[in-house]
């Protein structure tokens, strides 16, 4: 697998609308445990990225392409999340500096540094309830790929698997952190917004990744 600059922005490009289509029901898990406004300020970050992706219409570096984005999504998102992912993404850019294709290896590293970037921000674990609940199998699952040689499109696949398992196994764990933190049992039987919301992002790379790989071999 290789990406182009216009391939990498395509695919961004997807996932904002899979943010968007889900937003209400990110929302919906948010009210449970939460403000209720988590698939609003994703879909509002999201939204400012696409539009700084047509800004950058031209360029080419993938790193710089995602060090734009990092900022964009940081200043368009006053919650939590905003800096989270906004740190995420900076540390997945340093692996695309200078790049204007991202090769299978890239790819892989970039979404483990994004997860690294989450976790060194956030400083949650794995049972905590949180977006990392479904990033950090992601990580390790692709860490486990490339370790093994494995071609991306299998590894990607069982990378959103491994996220699709963490972000179930959220509906069982009693929140630690945050605002929902404060519920303790009554967290508990629910699907954490973030993991969701995490989830949804990378499932849609890697299905906007199999659309264009479908659509260059036609």
């Amino acid at each position: 697998m290789i990406l182009t600059a216009s391939d990498w922005k395509r695919i961004w490009t997807e996932i904002g609308e899979r943010i968007e289509e889900k937003k209400e029901e990110l929302c919906d898990l948010d009210r449970v445990i939460g403000d209720g406004d988590h698939g609003i300020s994703m879909a509002i970050g999201w939204q400012a990225i696409r539009e700084d992706l047509a800004r950058l219409e031209r360029e080419e570096d993938l790193g710089a392409l995602m060090r734009s984005v990092s900022r964009t999504f940081l200043n368009a998102v006053g919650a939590s999340v905003g800096p989270l992912y906004g740190t995420a993404f900076l540390r997945g850019s340093a692996v695309l500096i200078g790049k204007e294709e991202a090769e299978a290896e890239d790819v892989m590293r970039f979404w483990i540094a994004v997860a690294n970037g989450i976790q060194q921000m956030g400083k949650a674990q794995i049972g905590d309830k949180t977006m990392l609940d479904t990033w950090l199998p992601i990580a390790a699952s692709l860490e486990s790929s490339l370790e093994a040689g494995e071609a991306c499109e299998p590894a990607l696949d069982k990378a959103a698997e491994a996220g699709r398992i963490g972000m179930e196994a959220t509906r069982d764990l009693i929140s630690r952190l945050g605002r929902s933190g404060r519920l303790g049992e009554r967290s508990k039987g629910h699907i954490d917004p973030g993991a969701a919301s995490a989830y949804v992002l990378f499932s849609a790379f890697v299905d906007a990744c199999k659309r264009l790989k479908g659509a260059s071999s036609t």
